[in-house]
């Protein structure tokens, strides 16, 4: 018996299908180790959960902006829409800063405040020497700073960076985001009705980026209503209505829990990874608030030292000129220091007293005083010739300085010996350090001269003014003990010699107070 075998035939589509699964498991291990694969599947995860998402925000498909997207930015436009011309300027203010400080404060902390203000320590100079008046304002700045220990400064810093947060929030720019939609929307003009359509995601997904870096820094659970009292305090007037607020608040919560304007960045960048990197504000206002109050009360006190230091030198050159406007040097002055302020240099140190040196020098001692002491050198009977030779010595110093004086002005003019060198400097100055040096040098040199000439015109204005009130006190003397011809001198004087050397001695003694304030100033 023959027996007959059938062989069975492959079936080629259930090879077929063993081969497609066999290539999807084989497809599915080799995609394992590749980052784009996994990226793009985490991108089509997000698109779905986007097009599930009851935020009918984004049409993953065609990466379209929804007008429902438009309409959250709208609702949200109608409330920071006024406070966005109250805040505007909030941030660049010190005003802020000042508000936020001062609320932390107790009525006894604020009177202590009010002792620092400019206008009661400008009171207080009325009241007070100067010395009296600086140790009074350095007291009360200490205890005014000892306020702010370390738990109400970070308190302070807590509450303005709070704030910051809202201003930051309030000063997005919706208006730029929604004319993207609707390009014929007004700016804060909600009696428009927007038709918002639909537009490509690519043209907000950086606004989406700005808006997420200032509305996750919110703090929905902080004290809004405190918040809002404070900003009407602030600016006199509501900057939010909190009851507007209040209903936001929840589905701003809820908005911000569902993550979906972070997804629709991810799937517009491809880049299911990105997150948002927040802007947290992180100010410390009391420190630089504190160094800011101690620098302006130093800055004051120096000006209320320096007006008196002026009314009194005024007070001075008055007793010597008979005003206190005295202008006699040509070019060492303080006019010229204007241009020396520009390239950042000193300039002329001495040039007020120099000014009112030459001035004296040339109108009163080279006349007034020469022709007294010519009187008393050589008309007079000197008891001991030491006395008589140094007046003489001293009266001829101080001549020999009014010469100086000329010569030395002389040579700062434009075409003069050191006026051409500095001249020269200056136009090289600001492009080649070496001229700067090089002019840094002559200007000290020219300085020191004059400080020398004020200084040697001073010593021997002293001694002139020693014999004068010397001979001032032999002259009232019964028996005189340093002049023995006094009646002689007197009939060849041209004036009544006592009334003379007095009005004379006295104009010394006002000039040589005149250039101490400032030998004073350079010490």
């Amino acid at each position: 018996m023959k027996s007959t075998e059938t062989t069975a035939k492959p079936d080629p589509v259930a090879a077929g299908t063993k081969e497609g699964i066999f290539q999807k498991i084989l497809s599915i291990f080799a995609g394992m180790g590749d980052p784009d694969s996994e990226k793009r599947k985490l991108i089509k995860g997000i698109g779905r959960d986007l097009q599930r998402s009851r935020y009918k925000f984004y049409r993953p498909k065609g990466q379209e902006a929804l007008p429902n997207l438009a309409k959250f930015f709208y609702e949200v436009y109608k409330i920071a829409a006024p406070a966005q011309v109250l805040l505007g300027n909030a941030i660049g203010s010190g005003a802020l800063r000042a508000f936020v400080i001062e609320s932390f404060l107790s009525p006894d902390q604020r009177a202590l405040s009010e002792k620092l203000t400019e206008e009661f320590v400008l009171g207080r100079a009325k009241e007070l020497p100067i010395k009296e008046l600086m140790e009074e304002i350095k007291r009360e700045l200490n205890n005014f700073t000892s306020v702010f220990d370390g738990e109400t400064s970070r308190k302070i810093d807590s509450t303005y960076n709070t704030l910051l947060a809202f201003v930051n929030f309030v000063n997005f720019d919706y208006y730029f985001l929604l004319k993207k939609f609707d390009s014929a929307i007004p700016e804060r003009n909600f009696s428009y009705h927007p038709k918002f359509e639909a537009i490509n995601g690519d043209y907000v997904v950086e606004d989406l980026q700005d808006f997420l870096e200032v509305f996750l820094t919110i703090d929905f659970e902080t004290d809004w209503k405190r918040i809002f009292g404070a900003f009407k305090e602030y600016r006199k007037a509501d900057v939010v209505q909190y009851e507007v607020w209040a209903k936001f608040l929840p589905a701003a919560v809820e908005l911000r829990k569902s993550l979906v304007l972070d997804h629709i960045v991810r799937h517009l960048k491809r880049d299911p990874y990105w997150t948002s990197t927040p802007r947290y504000p992180s100010e410390r206002i009391v420190e630089p608030f504190l160094q800011k109050l101690n620098t302006h009360l130093e800055t004051l006190l120096q000006r209320i030292m320096q007006e008196r230091r002026n009314a009194k030198i005024d007070e001075v050159a008055k007793q010597v000129f008979g005003t206190s406007v005295v202008l006699r040097m040509k070019n060492y002055t303080e006019k010229a220091n204007v241009l020396f302020a520009k390239k950042m240099l000193g300039g002329y140190i001495q040039a007020p007293a120099m000014n009112y040196l030459k001035a004296y020098l040339m109108d009163y001692f080279k006349k007034d005083v020469r022709e007294i002491a010519d009187l008393l050198i050589i008309r007079g009977q000197w008891t001991t010739t030491l006395q008589s030779q140094q007046l003489s010595d001293n009266y001829h110093a101080v001549l020999d300085v009014a010469e100086k004086i000329v010569q030395f002005d002389d040579s700062l003019a434009d075409e003069g010996e050191i006026g051409t060198k500095i001249r020269s400097s200056l136009a090289k100055a600001e492009r080649d350090k070496d001229a700067q040096k090089y002019l840094r040098g002559i200007l000290k040199e020219t300085n020191d001269k004059a400080t020398a000439m004020v200084s040697r015109a001073a010593v021997n204005l002293i001694g002139v003014g020693r014999l004068l009130k010397v001979l001032i006190e032999d002259h009232e003397r019964l028996h005189h003990e340093l002049l023995l011809n006094w009646k002689e001198v007197e009939n060849q004087s041209s004036r009544p010699l006592r009334d003379w050397l007095l009005v004379t001695y006295k104009q010394i003694y006002h000039m040589v107070q005149l250039l101490q304030f400032f030998a004073k100033a350079e010490e």
